[in-house]
């Protein structure tokens, strides 16, 4: 199955990602509309810094979080109202089902779901399904940087043991 992946080392914690999926979750999927509108939206991934400071004034790595999926998944297994479950390898939340007890959060070893009025976490982009490459998801089309990508845990180890390579280099937005 196909995950999104952050690689750490081209995060420059720009947020762009935060804004480009907010804005695909939204009513009218346009910034301006959005803006315009006053449309309450929030983000399914979460840009965050990690590690110790590296030097003076200077934080660690900016990473981009959103749901890994998992198989197992811990949020499902923890979910008492049944609102967390897999299809076809995804981890779903059914909002409707959702009563709120956070379990999902507390189990999940990422911190990628939202506890609001109810859990919200990644769906990848199902209204973008029938899009390629790095349209096909609206965070890793917004990543100036080539930082998110879409594929398999085995190609990101690959990618990951490469050296960084010029964020044009990859136009698909897709691992090998």
């Amino acid at each position: 199955m196909e995950r999104l992946f952050c690689d750490p080392r081209k995060c420059v914690g720009c947020h762009a990602c935060e804004i480009a999926c907010a804005i695909e979750h939204s009513q009218s999927k346009q910034l301006w509309s959005v803006i315009l509108n006053g449309e309450l939206v929030r983000p399914r991934r979460v840009v965050q810094v990690v590690g110790q400071t590296v030097r003076a004034g200077m934080p660690g790595r900016a990473v981009s979080l959103g749901c890994h999926h998992c198989d197992p998944a811990p949020c499902v297994y923890a979910c008492i109202s049944g609102a967390m479950h897999k299809e076809k390898g995804e981890t779903i939340c059914t909002v409707s089902r959702c009563v709120g007890c956070w379990m999902c959060v507390m189990a999940c070893p990422y911190g990628a779901i939202t506890p609001l009025v109810t859990a919200l976490k990644c769906d990848l982009c199902p209204d973008r399904a029938v899009r390629q490459g790095r349209a096909r998801y609206a965070c890793v089309e917004a990543c100036p940087t080539g930082a998110l990508v879409a594929g398999t845990f085995e190609e990101f180890q690959h990618v990951l043991g490469r050296p960084i390579e010029s964020p044009h280099a990859q136009e698909t937005g897709t691992l090998p």
